[in-house]
């Protein structure tokens, strides 16, 4: 799910997108509202979420401007107005919801996850191992840096569950009572052939080995 947001605050801005980043969201983040214009022109996003109060053109403006041009993208605005006026203005203006601040991130959730559904949005799970490794779990899909690898599905189970158990070591015994059904479990020497497999993608030292233990994922 792509989200443009505009907001000028630094601290708040880097929290929102930090955390939208954690969500597993693609975010575009900019700082003004002809930014926001030129952004919404040139690329496509499944949802916007605007501050009304920010430098050039607010993000009122800006909504009702591609409104104008038919664009119909579902927009939150945030605003630290607390009456209903600019309430209305805003609804009138197009956008589909409105956020007040101060406001916790579960709020932010909710109504995001609100407009995921009124607008049959379709999050696809992304998972951040770290700044140039992704996985998509729902695809069985790697991306590391530019470059995607369609990965078994076991492969991506392992991985996934390796990266939800960072700094300690999981056994390869764990591993089978996790993901695998008793009646199908695989051999020592299976998973080690699926670990050797992601090793050639991600780099030998981010599975270590830990003989006669198990694996750590770094």
């Amino acid at each position: 799910m792509k989200i443009l947001l505009l907001e000028d605050d630094p601290i708040l801005s880097d929290i929102i997108a930090h955390h939208l980043d954690e969500c597993g969201y693609d975010v575009t983040h900019v700082e003004d509202g002809e930014s926001a214009m030129d952004e919404v022109i040139d690329g496509k996003f499944d949802l916007l979420i605007f501050d009304i109060n920010v430098p050039k053109k607010s993000g009122l403006e800006v909504v009702k401007s591609i409104r104008a041009y038919n664009n119909t993208t579902p927009a939150i605005l945030i605003t630290a107005y607390q009456d209903t006026s600019h309430m209305k203005n805003g609804f009138e203006s197009g956008c589909d919801d409105y956020i007040k601040k101060p406001f916790d991130l579960e709020e932010l959730d909710l109504r995001i996850n609100n407009i995921k559904k009124r607008f049959s949005i379709e999050s696809e799970e992304i998972i951040k191992l770290d700044s140039n490794i992704t996985l998509i779990p729902t695809k069985n899909r790697l991306k590391i840096v530019d470059t995607e690898h369609q990965i078994a599905r076991k492969e991506c189970e392992i991985l996934l569950y390796l990266s939800s158990h960072k700094k300690r070591v999981v056994s390869a015994e764990e591993l089978m009572q996790n993901l695998w059904e008793y009646e199908s479990m695989p051999s020592d020497a299976t998973i080690r052939v699926y670990i050797k497999n992601l090793r050639t993608m991600l780099g030998k030292d981010r599975i270590q080995t830990i003989r006669g233990s198990g694996y750590y994922f770094e």
